[in-house]
């Protein structure tokens, strides 16, 4: 496993790191998630991701639970904050960063986190009230350093202009061969300002392994058969996008790579990106998708399956 520093941070964080969306807590029977966390510390990943929204505080109370007893700087812990926890509870104002942080670390059995993320804009809340109650966060201790997910440019710069606050260390945006708005103002913003992107769904939510076959029935166990798991995917099930993506297999198989790591493999090419936060149900997943830390691959590889995907106008 290779490391990248997280932005301007001290941490650093191995390129592929372990996400809880729709999985732990929710999706994933408990027995095969607590494999798949033994398993990544085994391969080498330190970076584990949630937020206080994945089933309602279930992926962190599971994470708390799994992580207990483990020593407290043996990995490195990111949450998040906005999306409503109950019918009064959401968004990013003081009282609710507050109110929020203080119940993921009693969730997650820990006193303080190394990442806290505004997991989305908060445009009922002023810039300046969130930007203080991070600070304040960092300045007690109870997180390392704060970062955002899919904030637009022109906040960003907002948020980089107040005066005497913490400072972003990382974004989080969706980014993968199938998803690449990120490159257009994100990436080149944050890359100027000391902030390092940690990117979710680089497979496309398993697309990109390969295994949905064009007009063929989806296959048994797979997250798009999940009714907790499978409800965000029908733009990527496309018949011309699956279509697009076995063109790429040829392309990975040269590279000695499997789908999959020829997917990581093009998102971590990018020096902006810190880390790609995979999702696993099964433990050989992590070991398959850690596997592409570090890879080699010929760029005229990677701009060939970019031509294939613009071709098919994914």
């Amino acid at each position: 496993m290779q490391y990248r520093r997280l932005g301007s941070s001290e941490l650093s964080v191995s390129e592929i790191s372990l996400g809880s969306w729709l999985t732990y807590g929710v999706g994933v029977e408990r027995a095969r998630a607590a494999a798949c966390v033994d398993k990544a510390f085994d391969l080498g990943i330190n970076f584990i991701d949630t937020a206080n929204v994945y089933g309602r505080g279930a992926a962190e109370t599971f994470l708390g639970e799994v992580l207990e007893g483990r020593p407290r700087d043996s990995y490195i812990l990111a949450t998040k904050v906005f999306f409503p926890m109950s019918d009064t509870d959401r968004g990013l104002s003081r009282a609710q960063i507050e109110k929020q942080l203080d119940a993921s670390l009693r969730r997650l059995r820990t006193d303080h986190v190394d990442l806290y993320q505004c997991h989305r804009y908060d445009d009922s809340a002023p810039l300046e009230e969130t930007m203080e109650a991070l600070s304040a966060a960092v300045r007690a201790g109870k997180t390392r350093y704060i970062g955002f997910s899919e904030w637009p440019a022109d906040k960003i710069e907002a948020a980089l202009a107040i005066p005497r606050i913490e400072a972003f260390v990382s974004s989080q945006p969706q980014y993968s061969m199938l998803w690449r708005a990120p490159e257009k103002e994100i990436i080149p913003l944050c890359a100027a300002n000391g902030i390092s992107q940690i990117v979710w769904s680089p497979l496309a939510q398993g697309v990109l392994s390969g295994k949905y076959l064009p007009g063929a029935p989806l296959p048994q166990g797979s997250r798009a058969t999940s009714d907790e798991m499978g409800g965000w995917m029908d733009r990527l099930l496309k018949t011309e996008v699956l279509e697009a993506v076995q063109r790429l297999k040829p392309l990975a198989a040269e590279a000695g790579l499997t789908l999959s790591q020829f997917a990581l493999a093009w998102v971590l090419r990018e020096p902006n990106v810190a880390s790609a936060i995979v999702g696993a149900s099964r433990p050989e997943q992590l070991e398959e998708n850690a596997a592409a830390s570090g890879a080699v691959v010929d760029p005229d590889l990677f701009a060939e399956a970019e031509r294939i995907l613009a071709e098919a106008g994914v």
